[in-house]
């Protein structure tokens, strides 16, 4: 351990929406502690979401590999090391087996549902104050953000994508809200269109590229990186999207955020911040379960909500949010 320095190994999540929902914990310890060291251990999915994190050494990409041996491949790349806190959000037994100071690792609990948030602030014990989702972004990649989104008129921006057709809501009701908002009776009239998602969604965004002139139109799907992606989202005035890594992305860059809710549990994981809203249709999310309990099914669960609900909720939540957006 160098003099001055405190390593801490910090095991997150593969999905991107779980270790967003965690980040907070980074920029607790970033600024808490002195002389913090970070190696971060995330899945593919996620890993580039902690490029630019101060005081890093490492972001260690963790494959899963049969038989548990990315465990054991783990364990091979940082036990010479002596750790001052291995903090393990996945719950495993490796710190056990490294030398460290301190550790702290998440175990389940069987209490009533609590939001992610929450629940990651317990490793710490900081589940009374628990720290909001934070990303930290380069000046490199802040500037190419300006120059994404350069341009007159506030941005509202729309992620019709999920990682499961059962939470997807209709890609043609994303562009009919999107006519809603940005219409002439609208909130965000004469504002622009900016759409994300992965260069899977490509198909799933085609519908929304007519909804405004090209020159209103800023098209990111599958073009920029996570943490570009972030740093977009920090301009934008309004984000709808369905329960996914992107609406956590919006939520954690403080864009007024409104999640689309079917076959997830809100109350796990609602967009985290004072400047978010959900929305499901009649039914509740234990009613969705009962049709659907494994979430086997090739169905989508997001056929009852309507456009006028979710436009009803956006409207509210563009106007809740005025004020710091003036």
């Amino acid at each position: 351990m160098a003099r001055g320095s405190f390593p801490i190994l910090f095991i997150t999540a593969t999905r991107i929406g779980d270790a967003v929902l965690s980040s907070g914990l980074i920029r607790k310890l970033a600024e808490e502690v002195p002389g913090a060291r970070f190696t971060i251990v995330a899945g593919p999915p996620a890993a580039p979401l902690f490029v630019d994190t101060p005081g890093l050494d490492e972001v260690i990409v963790f494959e899963k590999s049969p038989r548990g041996g990315h465990w054991l491949r783990l364990w091979r790349h940082v036990r010479r090391r002596r750790w001052g806190l291995v903090v393990d959000l996945r719950g495993s037994a490796i710190s056990s087996f490294l030398s460290r100071q301190k550790r702290a690792v998440y175990r389940r609990s069987n209490g009533l549902p609590v939001h992610k948030v929450i629940e990651a602030a317990r490793v710490l014990g900081l589940e009374d104050d628990p720290p909001a989702p934070f990303l930290y972004t380069s000046a490199r990649t802040e500037a190419l953000a300006d120059e994404l989104t350069a341009g007159e008129g506030p941005i509202l921006t729309l992620a019709p994508s999920a990682n499961w057709v059962g939470k997807t809501w209709p890609a043609e009701r994303f562009a009919l809200l999107a006519m809603t908002l940005l219409g002439q009776r609208g909130p965000m009239h004469g504002g622009r269109l900016m759409v994300l998602g992965s260069p899977q969604d490509a198909q799933a965004a085609q519908s929304l590229r007519h909804v405004l002139p090209k020159d209103r139109f800023i098209d990111l799907v599958g073009k920029v990186d996570l943490l570009t992606a972030y740093a977009a989202l920090k301009r934008a005035r309004l984000f709808v999207g369905n329960d996914s890594g992107l609406m956590h992305l919006a939520a954690a860059a403080g864009a007024p955020t409104l999640g689309l809710f079917g076959p997830s549990d809100e109350r796990l994981y609602a967009p985290w911040g004072p400047a978010t809203a959900v929305v499901r249709g009649p039914r509740t999310f234990d009613q969705i379960q009962m049709v659907d309990p494994g979430h086997q099914q090739a169905l989508c669960h997001m056929m009852d909500l309507s456009v006028d609900v979710v436009a009803a909720a956006a409207f509210q939540l563009h106007a809740e949010t005025e004020s710091a957006h003036a």
